[in-house]
């Protein structure tokens, strides 16, 4: 073949032909004048020319409408649209054409023009794209407006959207002149929100606004339900209500009532709601005015603290009158803490918290005083609207001061489920991303010398500690499968390490690798799980001492380089006393199990391995 032959091979960058912008422009140009259209609409008196095959291929509303056999069908028909205004009906056009809107450009009201023919029309992706660049342009002046065309044409997302906007500005949004034009059901969609956090006194005197502009009548005493009259003041009642006679007065005097026998928190009180985002921040303005060190409990410094400094701390008293109190920048609906409990050591604390919105009636939140617990806390509980956050701790281990590193406390959407106070919860809780190896979630790296965690049978017991109480009614847990031994075990719990409750019993029965356990769901801050028998320590039923011995007497000569090479052990006595040994002809292999640290258990193994290839006979019986 000749050199210049070469197979038409075209390069990816120009085998496909994308001219779309030529298509816009060419279909766009076509918006304008009257040439090739067959199709005329009448809009505000108003002509726009149309081409019935593009606006049918484009929107199903049109394509009935312009296909359908009706009148608008025959050709050069001229259509009038009533409700619609001329500036939106040429922007849509023009989309109809181009697939493209300026919808920066175009003033609010075209905007919602526009946006009701894209719902009327039926055109989703605009629809949302209009949704969504509203929800970009939200102003306290605009709001209202928006939120009343969101909840007539049921717009989910941009209707949440506003109410989230209109619940940070509530005085701003009650004192504009877009309140005013609220619809009565958009209106009492606002006011009904927990978290439309305004003054009653504020949203009383803006309804009174809206009365007058809207007209008084059966409407004013709907929405003026919609005003939490006990949470004003008598005063506020007596001097602001009652003149405006707007209310009857039986009304006023059960509020009054309901007002004078209702503990404090029991009111229907509005918060503030900031989802998913600490609110105990000074960025919020929040404060700890009650506790020692208190600089240190709201810096955000999760990581440099120590014996010293980094904590903020209250002395432990029987009374419960110290403890930390933090004052949130206003009052706020939460639902979920996050505390950081001292844990440069082995110390365990208790502790319970409370909620108030004065400083005098105080609802307890959440109760681990009869619980051990260390470390990070999440803490969940029935939303409550708090302007105070009180932590009083109980119990320390080590001594008799409550130390806490970090507070956060937050409105969260993720699910949770409770019982009598306690989480359930609904994923893995005995993670640990620390050295020890039954903890760091990997199941998949471990062999004879790495990767388990153990306790020698007949003493001992392997033992975890939950950060915190969780109501728990199933565990898995992996046994070592590297060769064919079974276990048998069985597990406790308990809240406080004192008394504990057996779960899981396996005593009897023979088990290898992983292990699923459902059991009745109970609180529990400590999990203990006991063997009992490892097939493999039958094999050989050896002191260590007695192991030793048998070498001695057989192979003397190697006395010398079994003690050099034991020397990592320091103490050959100190080992278990029964090991575990496999004797496969000429070759031993032996897990050894230490009583103290496990760090010198790779020495064992590499110095009984070296003793292992001098060694020529199978190892003989005691």
């Amino acid at each position: 073949m000749s050199s210049n032959s070469h197979p038409l091979r075209p390069l990816a960058s120009v085998s496909e032909i994308d001219h779309i912008h030529l298509l816009s422009e060419q279909l766009g140009a076509l918006v304008p004048g009257e040439e090739y259209s067959d199709v005329t609409f009448i809009v505000e008196e108003k002509r726009f020319p149309a081409h019935r095959v593009i606006l049918a291929a484009r929107c199903h509303y049109f394509r009935a409408l312009l296909y359908g056999g009706m009148k608008e069908s025959q050709p050069q028909a001229e259509v009038t649209l009533e409700e619609t205004r001329a500036e939106a009906f040429s922007m849509l056009l023009n989309y109809l054409y181009t697939g493209r809107a300026s919808l920066s450009s175009a003033r609010e009201e075209v905007l919602l023009d526009f946006l009701g023919l894209a719902h009327r029309y039926g055109l989703q992706p605009l629809e949302d794209s209009t949704s969504e660049f509203l929800r970009t342009i939200l102003h306290t002046h605009n709001v209202c407006l928006v939120f009343d065309v969101a909840s007539l044409y049921c717009l989910s997302a941009l209707s949440a959207a506003c109410c989230a906007f209109m619940d940070r500005r509530a005085p701003e949004v009650l004192a504009s002149d877009g309140f005013l034009t609220l619809s009565k059901t958009a209106l009492l969609t606002v006011l009904r929100r927990d978290s439309f956090a305004a003054s009653e006194k504020e949203i009383f005197q803006a309804l009174c606004h809206w009365s007058r502009q809207n007209g008084e009548g059966s409407a004013t005493q709907d929405v003026m339900a919609a005003v939490r009259l006990p949470l004003m003041s008598l005063t506020e009642m007596l001097n602001v209500v009652r003149p405006s006679g707007l209310l009857n007065p039986d009304d006023l005097l059960d509020a009054i009532k309901t007002r004078s026998e209702s503990r404090d928190m029991d009111l229907n009180y509005r918060g503030m709601l900031i989802p998913e985002e600490n609110i105990a921040t000074m960025k919020y303005g929040a404060q700890v005015v009650k506790g020692e060190l208190k600089s240190a409990l709201l810096d955000g410094d999760t990581q440099n603290y120590d014996l010293d400094h980094g904590f903020s701390r209250h002395p432990i008293e029987e009374d419960g009158r110290a403890g930390l109190q933090i004052k949130l920048g206003q009052a706020s609906i939460i639902n979920h803490i996050r505390i950081l409990l001292w844990d440069r050591d082995s110390r365990s604390y208790s502790y319970y918290i409370e909620v108030s919105m004065d400083e005098l009636d105080w609802v307890r939140v959440v109760d681990h005083s009869k619980y051990l617990c260390r470390s990070w806390q999440n803490l969940f509980f029935t939303p409550r609207v708090a302007r105070y956050v009180r932590i009083v701790g109980t119990h320390n281990t080590v001594n008799k001061v409550f130390h806490l590193v970090a507070f956060e406390c937050m409105f969260t959407h993720r699910s949770f489920t409770l019982e009598k106070g306690i989480l359930v919860p609904n994923e893995n809780m005995g993670v640990s991303r620390s050295r020890n190896a039954l903890l760091n979630g990997d199941t998949h790296n471990y062999d004879w010398d790495s990767g388990y965690t153990c306790h020698q049978l007949g003493s001992g017991a392997i033992v975890i500690q939950l950060a915190q109480p969780y109501t728990i009614g199933s565990l898995r847990l992996l046994l070592w499968d590297c060769d064919e031994r079974s276990y048998s075990y069985y597990i406790e719990i308990s809240t406080n390490q004192q008394q504990w409750t057996k779960v899981v019993d396996r005593t009897k029965v023979p088990c290898r690798s992983w292990q699923t356990l459902k059991f009745d769901k109970q609180p529990a801050s400590f999990i203990r799980i006991v063997g009992t028998n490892n097939t493999a320590n039958e094999l050989c039923q050896v002191e260590w001492g007695a192991l030793l011995h048998s070498y001695f007497q057989v192979y003397p000569e190697m006395f010398d380089q079994l003690r050099t090479l034991a020397g990592p052990l320091k103490d050959i006595q100190r080992l278990v006393p029964k090991p575990l040994l496999h004797c496969l002809g000429c070759e031993l292999r032996v897990i050894v199990l230490l009583e103290g640290e496990p760090s010198p258990q790779s020495e064992v193994l590499r110095a009984l391995q070296q003793v292992c290839t001098l060694l020529r006979s199978p190892l003989p019986r005691s």
